[in-house]
């Protein structure tokens, strides 16, 4: 483990960028951003555009170490060059700026009122990749639809299962139990979540670290446990469908807690813009969500 790069992502006032859509997800991510299904012949040429689209972002200005701990790819971003370096390379050598991994290949359909992660039987190998790469850490996200508590105990028992697997290869595992923002009863599946966490948690061995990355939650401060856990790394908020705006309010409310915004970091951004227009817009975006995470309301000092 890097322990400048620890330091970054554990005290260093900033945010991380999720820049790790893939598969499915990818299309939508290029239609958001202007290019239509059909501007592809195959998958490869497909990657190729969200390569390029990832590229503009990173090599953007804007996007340095100085209000972005961390970004989070996915393994085609982490195997491609960025101005003739290794991506991961290219992020922390030139932008001081920490290369995490999404490392799980999706969802189960729904059971339980949760998806679990599916089978991951290439785990070790993509870890092996992704040290021998530089990368810092990994994501891996799974979702809970329902409060429903023996599901949400088989979510939080998968990741941390995980999470073992993956502090043993020297890497730190960000753990994603996404809450659905549209789940019915939104604070009770927090309520059980929170609960299974912690008690995983408490049972790491010491020394062992993790990150956690979670739905922003009904209750203003409901993970305060989690942000000063001696086994959290940091709390990562994702934007889990909210707009730019409503996320960085529901952010500014909940203390010690850092954007990993997605969809609400890149909204607006389009292949049309000039660089002018769209660096000025992707500043724009990212001043916003640092002041989100860094800046909390009542509380006027920087608490990153």
């Amino acid at each position: 483990m890097d322990t400048v790069q620890l330091q970054q992502m554990r005290a260093k006032p900033g945010f991380v960028a999720a820049l790790d859509q893939s598969g499915g997800s990818t299309p939508k991510a290029l239609s958001s951003y202007g290019i239509k299904e059909g501007a592809w012949s195959n998958e490869a040429e497909m990657f190729q555009l969200v390569h390029q689209m990832r590229t503009r972002i990173i090599t953007s200005p804007s996007f340095t170490g100085e209000r972005i701990l961390g970004a989070i790819l996915f393994e085609n971003t982490m195997d491609s060059d960025i101005e003739g370096q290794p991506s991961a390379d290219y992020l922390w050598n030139v932008k001081r700026v920490v290369p995490l991994l999404k490392v799980d290949q999706g969802l189960d359909p729904e059971k339980g009122g949760v998806q679990l992660m599916r089978p991951m039987p290439n785990l070790a190998a993509l870890l092996r990749k992704a040290k021998a790469k530089r990368i810092f850490g990994t994501k891996m996200r799974s979702f809970v639809k329902q409060a429903d508590a023996a599901g949400i105990k088989e979510i939080v028992n998968q990741q941390f299962e995980a999470a073992q697997q993956i502090i043993t290869t020297g890497l730190v595992p960000i753990i994603e139990p996404e809450v659905d923002i549209h789940c019915p009863e939104k604070a009770k599946a927090e309520e059980l979540l929170k609960a299974g966490l912690l008690e995983k948690l408490d049972e790491l061995p010491v020394g062992q670290l993790v990150m956690l990355k979670l739905t922003l939650p009904e209750q203003d401060d409901f993970y305060a446990e989690c942000v000063t856990h001696p086994k959290v790394v940091r709390v990562l908020a994702l934007s889990g469908g909210y707009s730019r705006e409503e996320g960085n309010n529901r952010l500014r409310r909940n203390h010690g807690i850092v954007a990993s915004f997605s969809r609400a970091l890149v909204e607006g951004l389009s292949v049309q813009q000039s660089d002018t227009e769209y660096n000025a817009l992707l500043d724009e975006s990212i001043q916003s969500i640092f002041e989100a995470s860094t800046i909390k309301t009542g509380d006027h000092r920087n608490i990153g």
